[in-house]
């Protein structure tokens, strides 16, 4: 029997044992959404631009949730409600894509990707970091004790 563990990272779950048809699965859905949205932008994105960073799979295939990020936004969330509203339209694009490859095309979640702006906000820290140079001297004493 395998053992599924279960870690959050924000609002991301992360499943640490996916099978390698969740995998493929999931790599097939980032690819073809990024294209859809690419694609279809003006309609849905209103010029924004969209980048689909990830997307993790239940391991029964039913639920997708795919974590975008976004660029020339003002509203992140306004957007994924936008997107969320028009999910059953993109469904069905996704379905006539991939439908020959899926049995049952998966329900889709959209979430905001906040990786890249935690890792921002972790880089600022870091370099408003005030760490004093270490003192030369006393390491020399520290390491002659040591010895």
């Amino acid at each position: 029997m395998r053992t599924l563990s279960l870690s959050y990272s924000s609002q991301r779950l992360v499943i640490m044992n996916e099978s390698k048809r969740q995998k493929k699965v999931a790599r097939l859905l980032q690819k073809e959404l990024g294209d859809i949205f690419q694609k279809d932008k003006r309609n849905i994105l209103e010029n924004a631009f969209v980048t689909i960073m990830d997307v993790g799979i239940t391991p029964d295939l039913s639920i997708a949730r795919v974590y975008i990020s976004m660029m020339l936004v003002k509203n992140q969330q306004e957007l994924i409600d936008k997107i969320n509203h028009r999910k059953s339209e993109i469904r069905g694009i996704l379905g006539r894509i991939v439908g020959k490859q899926l049995r049952i095309v998966p329900d889709l979640e959209f979430y905001i990707d906040e990786i890249q702006g935690n890792a921002s906000r972790l880089d600022t820290l870091i370099d408003n970091l005030n760490i004093p140079p270490a003192d030369v001297e006393s390491e020399k004493d520290n390491n002659d004790k040591i010895s």
